[in-house]
């Protein structure tokens, strides 16, 4: 029964050295945010000795593929939209040709969607 208490007191130490750690961490990246071509220089850098690593180790083949999975998934989500345009309407400008000018207009300028302005956008954008 004498390492019941015990354990409370240790994963508070480790919890306090953690936050501590944290601090310290986000204290210099916070001082390396203005610095963004010695960030490149240095990612470039930590790549080109991972690499190193790989090629004279001659292993970890696996471990850098999923690696570079990861890093593609991360670019592609990136790259992607947030908002699919194509599931939902956009509360910006639209855009009518001379042709839907004396078509029915609705309150925001927009031909209504009865009309079909949002098949005829996406007909225009793939011809």
């Amino acid at each position: 029964m004498e390492g019941v208490g015990g354990g409370d007191r240790a994963s508070a130490a480790t919890l306090d050295q953690w936050r501590q750690f944290s601090r310290l961490f986000q204290f210099y990246l916070d001082k390396t945010t203005p610095h963004a071509v010695y960030r490149w220089i240095g990612t470039g850098a930590l790549v080109f000795l991972y690499a190193l690593r790989v090629y004279y180790v001659q292993g970890f083949y696996i471990v850098s593929y999923g690696l570079g999975i990861y890093i593609l998934n991360l670019l592609i989500g990136f790259l992607s939209p947030l908002v699919d345009p194509e599931l939902e309407p956009s509360d910006g400008p639209c855009y009518l040709r001379k042709d839907q000018m004396n078509s029915s207009l609705s309150s925001d300028g927009c031909l209504s969607s009865s009309s079909g302005m949002r098949s005829q956008r996406l007909s225009s954008y793939r011809s």
